[in-house]
């Protein structure tokens, strides 16, 4: 049941994306549609159509998606109403795109559509809040999606009870509840779907994808018998329509259940007939999935070079193997797979390119062992020197308007006298302040110098470690694992040798904290993709429910030198632990800048800003670090902060040398 769990977590997450409600005859409606745009000479008509025939296209021809969608523009005229309608399905021809975009185009239309009270516009509305949270699932969570179905579209949508979109937002939360193995829950709400679509909509898309969806949710319990009985009524539905484009749905739906009910082979003739609909649709991220359930088969039935040829042309058609996290899936199948193959060399180059891809993708998971951040630095200081300045600018004002006082009491004679004195006493002071400058400037070298080979010989000792620790040490015990996972498979019994499994399970946690540990002494995205895709892994690895991070990279070039990239990244890295771990900022925008060999870095929070005096109660090693760095880079820091944020402006001048 294993294999089945990954699958359908695939499946259950593209049906939240891309699935769209178009009727089951799909060619009446399109020819429908495609009618009145030849025959009719009301512009609301032409655009309404348009819209939706750019919605039918969007996941199966992307050119021909957006030409409708400028088209219907064109026919909007000054009609507000139809303005906040383009806004809403340029939102959906992005959602599987941009997700960034199809958000701010969803939150747009919201706010133009909220101007009409009508039932077109909340149910509308509805569907845009729906999508919106799909939009920002990955970023905020499946308790986000759910929170603004229940909070935001399902009461929209309750205002006209019976709807069939009220049917459809239910059996969505119902897809939610199933991935998250909360099974009583999602038939509890596709319960209410059923009771709403059954009764008024017999026939419809909406219909046919909730059972498609119970069917799915009984399978990931192995209740096959139930299953059945709902992918019949499916059946039923979609079985007078052998053109329309979610047989490939149905399908799909029949091959999990034979899954459940392991009959393997007879799942194969399905695959192959799911595959046919996907490929005549250009469907194909459904596509791969069935060739992953082809993979997971033949593999069942021992058929491991079948299998182990079609997960390759998975993995090389990109589709599916774009996501990280499912190209990671991938590696892992196809490293278990060489090892029942009796293939160890090759399962240790899948599970190398397994683990260095777990890596990439939890940068920054573990605590920071080193340089453990206090950057604490507060503004007084610069405000003492202030006063300071004032304070010697008011006695030298004093004194010049006592000397005036003084000159026109004296006499014609006395004044020369003065003059020279004056003109020596600027000679003396002008000597002096050269001569401290010159001092100072020799200082400054010889810390500079002292704080670069520091800092040079640190990094140099933390990339040998991570070296010695990720190729050395990490790869032998990587082996030592596949060997006796080879080892284990003729020569131990699952039930019998459990202790064994534990401690073996206890040697691959162990590889893996080592490379964590590896990775954090020298970040491994850093070297292998640059300053800015370093940067923004830390960011993502930051970001949480309950923070916001944004992080912006303008004009930052890939050819800098490593030495000013690592000590840009652990400057980058302080500022924002503190923000977090100090400051208790829930926003934070971070923006890197780069004109020419000047880099700018900004980062802004909304923390309960530093201590008046913190610098002098304290002796921190990491504020002197970020000191450090700057100085390093000739660069020069600025820091406002009160009781509703801190803002830092950091300038470095990154010139050779």
């Amino acid at each position: 049941m294993k294999r089945l769990f990954i699958v359908l977590s695939i499946l259950l997450s593209f049906s939240l994306q891309s699935q769209q409600i178009i009727p089951l005859n799909e060619r009446p409606y399109l020819d429908s549609l495609q009618n009145v745009l030849n025959n009719t000479s009301q512009n609301t008509s032409k655009a309404n159509a348009s819209f939706l025939l750019s919605n039918y296209y969007r996941n199966i021809d992307s050119l021909l998606s957006k030409k409708y969608l400028e088209k219907g523009k064109i026919f909007i005229n000054g009609n507000t109403f139809l303005s906040a309608k383009y806004d809403f399905y340029q939102a959906q021809y992005y959602l599987d795109r941009s997700k960034g975009k199809a958000a701010s185009f969803y939150q747009k239309a919201i706010k133009e559509l909220s101007k009409f009270k009508n039932e077109e516009s909340d149910l509308l509305q509805a569907s845009a809040w729906y999508s919106y949270g799909v939009a920002q699932k990955d970023k905020e969570g499946y308790p986000f999606l759910v929170k603004t179905i229940l909070e935001k579209s399902i009461p929209l949508a309750k205002k006209y009870e019976g709807s069939r979109n009220l049917g459809f937002l239910y059996t969505q939360l119902a897809v939610i509840f199933t991935y998250n193995a909360e099974f009583k829950k999602s038939e509890e709400y596709n319960n209410k779907a059923l009771e709403i679509l059954e009764k008024r909509y017999s026939n419809s898309s909406e219909l046919f994808f909730t059972y498609l969806n119970i069917a799915n949710n009984f399978c990931y319990q192995a209740r096959g018998d139930d299953a059945k009985k709902f992918l019949d009524k499916a059946e039923k539905l979609i079985s007078p329509y052998p053109d329309s484009s979610v047989n490939a749905f149905y399908y799909y739906g029949k091959t999990l259940y034979f899954i459940t009910r392991q009959k393997n082979s007879e799942a194969l003739p399905v695959i192959d007939k799911g595959i046919f609909y996907t490929k005549k649709f250009n469907q194909n991220m459904l596509a791969q999935m069935f060739y992953f359930n082809k993979f997971d088969i033949l593999k069942k039935l021992k058929r491991y070079e079948e299998a182990k040829e079609v997960l390759e042309d998975v993995l090389a058609e990109k589709s599916l193997a774009i996501d990280l996290k499912n190209r990671k899936t991938f590696y892992k199948q196809l490293s278990a797979l060489n090892e029942e193959m009796g293939n160890p060399k090759e399962a240790l180059v899948w599970e190398q390119k397994y683990s260095q891809l777990n890596d990439s993708l939890n940068t920054e998971n573990v605590k920071l062992e080193i340089n453990k951040i206090e950057s604490k630095y507060n503004a007084a200081e610069k405000e003492r020197k202030i006063a300071t300045l004032n304070a010697e600018k008011n006695q030298k004002d004093l004194e010049v308007n006592k000397k005036n006082s003084y000159l026109w009491g004296l006499s014609l004679v006395l004044l020369l006298v003065i003059s020279l004195l004056i003109f020596l006493w600027i000679i003396f002071r002008k000597n002096k302040k050269i001569s401290e400058q010159k001092i100072n400037e020799i200082k400054q070298k010889e810390e500079l110098s002292l704080t670069k080979a520091i800092l040079e010989g640190e990094e140099r000792e933390r990339e040998r470690i991570a070296r010695d620790l990720h190729d050395g040490l990490g790869g032998m015990l990587a082996g030592v694992k596949i060997n006796f996972s080879t080892w284990s498979v003729n020569h131990l019994d699952t039930e019998k040798d459990k202790e064994f499994y534990r401690i073996l399970g206890q040697l691959d946690n162990s590889v893996s904290e080592l490379r964590h540990v590896a990775r954090n002494l020298m970040p491994e995205s850093l070297l292998n993709f640059g300053l800015e895709t370093a940067l923004n892994d830390l960011c993502e690895f930051y970001n949480r429910k309950d923070i916001e991070i944004d992080f912006q990279a303008i004009s930052i070039e890939k050819n800098l030198p490593l030495n000013i990239q690592l000590n840009i990244y652990r400057i980058v890295q302080e500022l924002l632990a503190n923000a977090i771990k100090h400051a208790n900022a829930s926003n934070i925008l971070i923006q890197c800048s780069q004109s020419g060999k000047d880099f700018f870095i900004t980062i802004e929070d909304n923390g309960k800003g530093f201590v008046h005096n913190a610098e002098q109660k304290t002796k921190s090693m990491g504020l002197r670090n970020l000191k450090n760095r700057v100085d390093y880079l000739k660069g020069s820091m600025e820091i406002n902060s009160d009781n509703q944020g801190t803002a830092i402006n950091i300038e470095l001048n990154i010139d050779g040398e």
